[in-house]
């Protein structure tokens, strides 16, 4: 099932990268730059959600789609991050922890399934809320500005994104922690 709706859709999100980077170097002006780029964050980061609600309504579920899924996340955060840090909008060291987390536990992962204990890494309700909290807090950094001149998305957009590096030791504790006892048993 390489080309179902729900996978091309997974897809999009890969797509959006250099779509969503290439914005802030278009010929127009900040605060438009800004307005794109929040607003395609969040139609591809809608995605997300869309192409599994799909994949399952539709039966077109798939191992391939189940591997790009979170993979296409992970890309589309990175990516956003790293044009955050370089707008001096997000900290490096928020950064290095998200992404850091991101390579630690996708490898985590790897290494249980290739040991057969998958199931001591499966997604948990604390990343599911890490990622929720990451979601809200880049389009927010990526507009910059305020919203019906109250909200300073500026603002809101650093404590969240802060939140969501707390949220991402504290997962990355709590996954390791699960999957110790497997570990300690390979390692020995």
């Amino acid at each position: 099932m390489f080309w179902t709706i729900p996978t091309i859709m997974t897809w999009t999100r890969i797509v959006a990268i250099p779509l969503i980077v290439g914005v802030f170097y278009a010929p127009i002006d900040p605060a438009t730059r800004n307005l794109v780029a929040a607003l395609m964050f969040i139609v591809f980061a809608a995605t997300d959600w869309l192409d599994g609600f799909l994949a399952r309504k539709l039966n077109q579920t798939s191992s391939f789609g189940a591997f790009l899924d979170p993979v296409a996340d992970k890309f589309l955060v990175c990516a956003s991050l790293l044009v955050l840090v370089h707008l001096q909008r997000a900290d490096v060291f928020v950064a290095l922890i998200i992404i850091g987390r991101e390579i630690a536990i996708s490898a985590l992962r790897e290494w249980m399934a290739q040991i057969g204990a998958s199931k001591s890494v499966a997604v948990h309700m604390l990343g599911k809320l890490k990622t929720t909290v990451q979601m809200v807090a880049i389009p927010f950094l990526l507009y910059d500005g305020r919203v019906l001149g109250v909200v300073d998305t500026g603002v809101w957009g650093t404590w969240l994104i802060w939140i969501a590096a707390v949220l991402t030791v504290w997962s990355m504790v709590f996954y390791l922690q699960k999957a110790l006892p497997e570990i300690r048993a390979r390692v020995k």
